[in-house]
């Protein structure tokens, strides 16, 4: 089994399928509804709608003669604001010039004509959720490549542009915030293992979280990576409590150290709850590690 067909089952991808008959539309998500989050649809206007309500999903099933629009053409729809998801058509007709005009454009990646074969359908879905896998994959390998390049190239930016630690401060947390995404991240000086009293602040970083959060001193004290996914699951209730007067549902401290030592830790704080990958951890302690060169020049 691969990694991405087993992430699939752990945590269900979203199929979509749209057919303007009920009965089709039972058949699908019974089929699926094991191994996907499957969203139905009865017309390619409903499919728009809840594509808008429900973002992006791994795979569109759809059937291709419907009243109104066609399913090409509800596809077609759908390729600049998903150009990863997976499309299939279902047909009963042979509209040849249409489906081979949509999959010479890219907007379909498979046509099954009807009444289809459960096996041969079940294996062209398969296929289509690994290839969108790839994609995602792929898609989220450029991006931390060009974060990578952006973030030292910023931090070398901001080491030239001052020698005063405590004006590079924010520059650096806006720039952490950029490529990371949190809501809110607070570059902290540490002085012997203790906070000093130097900060910068980007966005909704919250300081008396920082203050409050026991993963602050764990991170200096253990210095490796710390990360809480949900403040509201935190079993101390003075730290659940912190979290909620913040507004922040995630918090991750990263060690900044130099020679050795921690001259700062990197507060990153979400609204929401988070899950931290292996990847994400790692591009995290990447830019703490190009903070502490910055903080070295200074």
């Amino acid at each position: 089994m691969t990694v991405a067909s087993h992430s699939r089952k752990v945590n269900k991808a979203k199929m979509l399928v749209v057919d303007d008959e009920p009965d089709n539309l039972d058949l699908l998500y019974r089929t699926f509804r094991r191994d996907f989050t499957v969203l139905r649809a009865e017309s390619g206007q409903q499919a728009l709608e809840i594509l808008s309500e429900h973002g992006e999903v791994a795979v569109i099933i759809s059937d291709q003669r419907m009243p109104e629009m066609k399913g090409t053409e509800f596809l077609s729809k759908t390729v600049p604001e998903f150009p990863d998801t997976v499309r299939i058509i279902l047909t009963g007709f042979t509209d040849v010039e249409d489906l081979v005009d949509a999959i010479n454009a890219g907007q379909v990646y498979r046509y099954i004509t009807k009444p289809w074969d459960p096996d041969e359908l079940k294996h062209v879905v398969d296929q289509a959720a690994h290839t969108y896998d790839l994609l995602k994959q792929r898609g989220e390998a450029i991006d931390l490549l060009e974060n990578q390049h952006w973030v030292v190239m910023k931090m070398a930016e901001i080491a030239q542009s001052t020698d005063d630690v405590t004006v590079a401060l924010p520059d650096i947390a806006t720039a952490a915030q950029r490529v990371i995404g949190a809501q809110g991240v607070a570059v902290h000086l540490v002085d012997q293992a203790v906070l000093a009293d130097h900060v910068g602040i980007a966005g909704t970083a919250s300081s008396d979280l920082i203050k409050q959060d026991p993963l602050v001193g764990e991170a200096i004290a253990s210095r490796e990576l710390k990360y809480c996914t949900d403040g509201a699951k935190v079993a101390d209730a003075a730290t659940k409590a912190a979290y909620e007067a913040a507004g922040m549902g995630a918090h991750c401290v990263a060690p900044v150290r130099f020679r050795g030592a921690v001259v700062a830790i990197v507060s990153l704080q979400w609204a929401s709850p988070q899950v931290f990958s292996e990847r994400s951890q790692n591009f995290i302690k990447m830019t703490a590690q190009q903070v502490a060169l910055t903080l070295a020049c200074l």
